[in-house]
């Protein structure tokens, strides 16, 4: 088991490929505990996060930043332990020299639900704007725009080649979320 002493350095992890040949995930991950650093196409360090299971949680961040996740190192740890993984996640952080953009400016879109409000058309916010008032044609409308973005995301990750089965919670759709379930 991984102690304080012994964070290893980010630069000396193996990079694995965000999908295999097969378009999957690489599911030794699952239901492992564990510090992760995604890293884009050009291998530029993107975002570094720490999980309970670090396959459900580069999961999560693969549908939301789909193209900026090409490439992960990862060390795994036994038990839940904070102090480690934030210790080692602070340690890559400094390592990279400046802190990543997914850590920063752009941390909402790494760890949050999607919110499609700022995706509307400006036709469907118009007609979102006329529904003031009538939550129900506004929920409704909210729905049909998580469609619309669910399936240009779905889409994003075809083209990347991805065979994982992606499904968003279907609750959260109506009140303009998209997060998986």
């Amino acid at each position: 088991m991984m102690t304080q002493t012994d964070i290893p350095s980010l630069g000396s992890l193996a990079e694995i490929p965000y999908l295999d040949e097969a378009g999957k995930l690489p599911e030794i991950l699952q239901g492992k505990i564990g510090v992760y650093a995604i890293f884009d196409e050009q291998k530029a360090l993107q975002f570094v996060g720490y999980s309970r299971d670090v396959y459900l949680s580069i999961k999560q961040h693969f549908v939301r930043q789909p193209q900026k996740c090409y490439w992960l190192k990862v060390q795994t740890i036994e038990k839940p332990n904070r102090t480690i993984l934030e210790n080692t996640m602070n340690a890559w952080i400094a390592e990279n020299g400046a802190t990543p953009i997914g850590n920063d400016t752009d941390k909402v879109k790494w760890t949050e639900a999607i919110d499609v409000k700022p995706l509307m058309t400006d036709e469907e916010k118009a007609n979102y704007e006329k529904a003031a008032g009538e939550e129900l044609a506004q929920s409704k409308l909210l729905k049909n725009v998580a469609r619309r973005v669910e399936s240009e995301i779905l889409a994003s990750l075809k083209s990347r080649g991805c065979q994982e089965e992606i499904r968003f919670n279907p609750k959260l759709k109506d009140s303009g979320l998209l997060d998986l379930k």
